[in-house]
C-alpha cells in the first residue's frame, strides 16, 4: 500500500477509506486482549480471569504512555508529509525511534520490578495477586515490541497508509490466538502462557513493520546520517508527544482509581468488569479511529495551507462520528446477552446478570465517546494537544470521583452512570474551545 494524499479528493471518501483499516487494525490489536480474557475465562475459571482484569488498567498505562509520544509525533509527521518535506519526516521519524526506545526499555524494567506493588496498591485480593503479578511482569516484557510496532504504523499512518498496519496485526493476530489455544487450552500453561503469547505476536508485528518500510516505503528509510535526533524536532516532538501521553496515561490512570472500587466488591465484580472493559474498549475504538483520521486529515492540510479544507474535513469526521455512535448504542442494547456469553462461562449467572445490567446502561451512555473523540482529533490535528490533556483530565476525574459514590449503591452499573458523567464534562469544557476555534479562523479568512 503506497502513501495517500489526503490534501486532494473527496472529503468522506479520505476519511472513510483512512478509518476503515484503522478500525480493523485495531479490532485485531483489542483480539490480542480478548483472546486473553476469552480463553483464560473458559479454560483456567474466573480468578485468572480477574487477574488479567486487574492487570489491564497498569499494561494500559505503559502502552498508552508510549503510543502517546508516537501519537504526537505522528501529526508532526503528517504535517511534513502534507508540505512534501520528505527529509523533515525521516528526522521525525529517526528522533521518534532513538527517544522513545529508551523509555519503552526503561518503562518495561520499572513494570517488571513493581508488578506485585502496583497491583497491591489496586487493593487485589491475595488468591489474585500472585497470578496477575506473573501476567503482568511478563507483559511488560513486551512493552519495546509494542513502542517499536507503534511508531512504525503511526509513521505509516502519517502518509495516509493504514492498510499495511492491518495486514501485518492480521497475521499476529491469528498467531496470537493460535498460541492462546495450544499453551492455555491445550498444554493447560495458565494465564503466564497467555502474556507469553501476546508478547511474541507484539514482536512479530513490530518486525514486520520494520521488514515493510526497508523493502517498500522509501519515503520512511531512514539514511545512515539521519539518525542523530535533531535536537528542535526533539523539542517539538516531546512537547506534543510529552503532553499527548499524559494525556493517554489519564485514562489508565484513572482507571487504577475505578479497579480499585471495583476490587472492594469482591471477585464476581472483578471478573464483570474485566469483561465488560473488553467489550467498552471494543464500542470505543472505531470511535476513536475516525479521530485519528480526523487528525492525519487536518495535519495534512493544516500543512499544505488548506485552512478551509480542514474545517470541512472536521465537520464530516464529526458526522461520521454520529453515525457510528447511533449505530453501537442499538447494537449493544440488542447484544448485551450475547457478548457477555464470549467472555464469561455459562454457569457464573451473577457475573453475567451485572455484566447485562452494565451494557443495558451504556447502550444509551455509547453516543457521548464518539463525540469526545471526534472533539480531541480536533484539537490533535490542529496542534492543540493540551486541550486534549485537560479534557481526558476532566473525564476521568469525574469518572472516577463518581465511580467511588456510585458503586457502594448500585455496583457495576454506578460504573456506567459514572462514565456517562465524565463525558458529560468533557464536552462541556471542549465544545467551546471548537466552536471559538471555528469563529475566529472564519473571521480571519473574512478579514483577508
Amino acid at each position: 500500500m503506497a502513501a495517500v494524499n489526503m490534501t486532494e479528493g473527496k472529503i468522506p471518501q479520505k476519511l472513510v477509506s483512512y478509518a476503515v483499516p484503522l478500525i480493523l487494525s485495531n479490532m485485531f490489536q483489542l483480539t490480542y486482549h480478548a483472546v486473553d480474557s476469552m480463553i483464560v475465562g473458559q479454560f483456567v475459571g474466573k480468578e485468572a480471569l480477574a487477574s488479567v482484569g486487574t492487570s489491564a488498567p497498569v499494561t494500559n498505562l505503559l502502552v498508552l504512555g508510549i503510543s502517546g509520544l508516537c501519537v504526537g509525533a505522528s501529526v508532526i509527521m503528517s504535517e511534513f508529509y502534507g508540505a512534501g518535506d520528505g527529509k523533515g519526516l525521516r528526522k521525525e521519524l529517526a528522533t521518534t525511534l532513538v527517544a522513545g526506545m529508551g523509555l519503552a526499555l526503561f518503562l518495561a524494567l520499572m513494570g517488571f520490578m513493581y508488578a506485585p506493588a502496583l497491583l497491591a496498591l489496586m487493593q487485589v485480593p491475595g488468591p489474585v495477586l500472585e497470578v496477575a503479578s506473573g501476567y503482568l511482569r511478563i507483559v511488560c516484557l513486551g512493552v519495546p515490541f509494542t513502542f517499536l510496532y507503534n511508531a512504525l504504523s503511526y509513521a505509516l499512518k502519517s502518509t495516509g497508509d493504514s492498510r499495511t498496519p492491518l495486514y501485518f496485526l492480521i497475521f499476529s493476530s491469528v498467531l496470537n490466538v493460535l498460541l492462546d489455544l495450544l499453551f492455555v487450552g491445550w498444554l493447560h500453561g495458565g494465564v503466564n502462557a497467555s502474556a507469553a503469547a501476546t508478547v511474541v505476536s507484539q514482536a512479530l508485528s513490530a518486525a514486520l513493520c520494520v521488514l515493510h518500510i526497508r523493502l517498500r516505503m522509501p519515503e520512511l528509510r531512514i539514511r545512515p546520517e539521519e539518525w542523530k535526533p535533531d535536537k528542535k524536532l526533539l523539542k517539538r516532538t516531546l512537547q506534543y508527544g510529552g503532553i499527548t501521553a499524559l494525556q493517554q496515561s489519564c485514562q489508565p490512570i484513572g482507571k487504577l482509581f475505578i479497579q480499585g472500587a471495583v476490587n472492594a466488591l469482591g471477585v464476581d465484580a472483578m471478573a464483570c468488569f474485566s469483561a465488560v472493559g473488553r467489550i467498552d474498549d471494543y464500542a470505543c475504538m472505531p470511535a476513536q479511529n475516525i479521530s485519528s483520521a480526523i487528525t492525519t486529515f487536518m495535519a495534512q492540510n493544516r500543512g499544505a495551507g488548506k485552512s478551509e479544507r480542514v474545517w470541512e474535513g472536521f465537520r464530516e469526521g464529526m458526522m461520521l462520528e454520529a453515525a457510528y455512535g447511533a449505530l453501537i448504542c442499538a447494537a449493544t442494547f440488542l447484544l448485551k446477552e450475547n457478548v457477555m456469553l464470549l467472555f464469561v462461562d455459562p454457569s457464573q449467572t451473577r457475573v453475567i446478570a451485572d455484566g447485562v445490567t452494565y451494557l443495558k446502561w451504556m447502550s444509551l451512555f455509547y453516543f457521548f465517546p464518539a463525540m469526545t473523540n471526534g472533539v480531541q482529533g480536533y484539537f490533535r490535528g490542529m496542534g492543540k494537544m493540551k486541550m486534549t490533556l485537560w479534557g481526558t483530565l476532566t473525564q476521568i476525574s469525574f469518572r472516577a470521583l463518581f465511580v467511588f459514590l456510585l458503586t457502594p449503591v448500585w455496583s457495576i452499573a454506578g460504573v456506567a452512570f459514572a462514565s456517562a458523567v465524565g463525558w458529560t464534562f468533557m464536552l462541556l469544557l471542549e465544545v467551546p474551545f471548537v466552536l471559538y476555534g471555528k469563529k475566529k479562523a472564519y473571521s480571519r479568512k473574512s478579514v483577508k
